[in-house]
């Protein structure tokens, strides 16, 4: 089975989420690393709980923006901190500030070198994605986001996005999943997985594992 287009997850398998944020946290509430960890901890459970609500609401597709928003709103309150609207908006804002982990960049360009298309394929607004982007320069051929499918992961319509918007077949796709959720959607969708599985996670549903599973990106090269 061919492979054209080779499409990444974002805000688990290309960025690194706590190790951005946390520092930030930190610093805008004058708390030490630990707590501030905790709060980016639930900030990150409520952005995707957020997100899922979404879904299943049936009432139009809820900004990511705005679930990064509430899903902040939520940790602070949990946590009995309060900040002023234009210091939350400045943590809100450093989503599109994220860091990569340290072997993204280089696996990406490998990728692109070896004769794959590369895009984006997450939970994100096109502007979020757009942001993660440009730390990977010009490898990064096409970005599909959760905005475009008016849907979050791990619905088909997020995976449906390269066969809608290029023309590329599930046949032809290999997605790069962070989570267990987006192995799920993928593999349920019919497109090949390696999971990027930093934190040795399961899929809750085995039915629906990964195609290969590595310990971070460098492993993807030793198998395309």
């Amino acid at each position: 089975m061919s492979t054209e287009l080779i499409t990444f997850d974002v805000y688990m398998a290309l960025m690194d989420i706590r190790g951005s944020l946390t520092p930030v946290v930190a610093s805008g509430l004058a708390s030490d690393d630990e707590t501030a960890d905790k709060i980016v901890s639930i900030w990150r459970v409520k952005q995707k709980d957020r997100a899922a609500i979404s879904n299943s609401l049936g009432l139009g597709h809820t900004s990511f923006r705005d679930c990064t928003r509430q899903g902040l709103d939520y940790a602070l309150a949990r946590s009995r901190f309060e900040l002023l609207k234009v210091e939350r908006e400045s943590l809100v804002r450093a989503w599109d500030d994220l860091r990569p982990w340290p072997e993204a960049a280089e696996v990406v360009e490998s990728i692109k070198l070896r004769g794959y298309k590369t895009a984006i394929l997450s939970n994100g607004d096109q502007d979020m994605l757009e942001a993660a982007a440009r730390n990977f320069g010009s490898n990064i051929d096409h970005i599909l986001s959760a905005e475009m499918a008016g849907a979050y992961k791990p619905s088909p319509k997020v995976y449906q996005l390269p066969a809608h918007q290029l023309n590329i077949s599930t046949n032809e796709t290999v997605h790069v999943a962070g989570s267990p959720n987006d192995v799920l959607g993928a593999q349920v969708s019919g497109i090949r997985c390696f999971w990027s599985n930093r934190e040795n996670d399961k899929v809750l549903d085995p039915a629906y594992s990964e195609t290969w599973k590595v310990k971070n990106l460098r492993g993807i090269l030793d198998l395309i």
